[in-house]
């Protein structure tokens, strides 16, 4: 029952797909973010099924490029992308860590959030657009959703906090920070495998996800002073972003074979 709880309030906080909403309790909220990777398997299954139904039906490849760049966004409700906006916000402020802070706080949405927003998004429909969805190429970009998510959430429980209120202070301390790191660093090396059996593509997915997580981490010390839960939205972005990019290059490469 507990692992079904957990399991609800990682999707319930996480996605915006219908699942009843449990009480959040210090055992249900415990390994929360361990199941935060599940909700990269529910992209992967709606891309797949997207997939399938744009090749039975013959859809357009504008129209399946943009079904493919909204899925992540219709099944998380947006959730990262505001963390990625107000990071982006902050950080062409060029300001120091407290005032960067204050501005991840603004609920007001700035000029450079929007420029940056619209570029994600154009950039993300171009490279859905231009890949061809074949079986391997859903099958690394399905273990990419699952990556990205693990080291979000291992930095929620691993890397210090910027302050000590928030999503991010909320969910690190009622973990068991020290169990859910090992869970979360096991899910990670199972969606490195993944992405490894995908071939050479797979691979370099995999090493494009890990240096943007480590400049993540780079970032929020320097620039930051430390974790918060928009910048773990905004690391979610950019590896999703740059893990497709790098499979749409490779498949381009090889003439589309892969």
């Amino acid at each position: 029952m507990i692992v079904l709880e957990t399991i609800e309030v990682a999707f319930a906080m996480f996605s915006a797909l219908p699942v009843p909403q449990p009480v959040w309790n210090e055992k249900n909220m415990r390994y929360a973010m361990c199941a935060f990777p599940l909700v990269g398997f529910a992209c992967a299954g709606f891309w797949w099924v997207w997939s399938a139904a744009c090749w039975y039906f013959s859809v357009p490849y504008l129209l399946q490029g943009a079904g493919l760049c909204l899925i992540p966004v219709l099944v998380t409700g947006g959730i990262h992308l505001d963390g990625y906006a107000d990071t982006c916000d902050a950080l062409a402020s060029n300001a120091g860590p407290a005032k960067k802070q204050e501005i991840l706080k603004d609920h007001r949405c700035g000029a450079f959030a929007v420029i940056r927003l619209c570029t994600y998004f154009v950039s993300y429909l171009a490279l859905c657009e231009a890949l061809e969805p074949s079986p391997q190429a859903l099958w690394c970009m399905g273990w990419a959703f699952v990556l990205e998510r693990a080291l979000s959430g291992l930095s929620i429980c691993r890397f210090p906090l910027a302050k000590q209120t928030g999503l991010a202070h909320a969910f690190s301390t009622a973990a068991d920070r020290s169990k859910a790191g090992y869970v979360l660093v096991g899910i990670a090396f199972l969606a490195a495998a993944g992405l490894l059996m995908g071939g050479a593509a797979g691979a370099v997915m995999l090493a494009a996800g890990l240096l943007v997580f480590r400049r993540y981490r780079i970032v929020a010390d320097k620039q930051f002073g430390g974790l918060s839960g928009d910048l773990a939205g905004w690391f979610l972005q950019r590896a999703e972003l740059w893990m497709l990019a790098v499979l749409t290059a490779c498949q381009l490469v090889s003439g589309g074979g892969l």
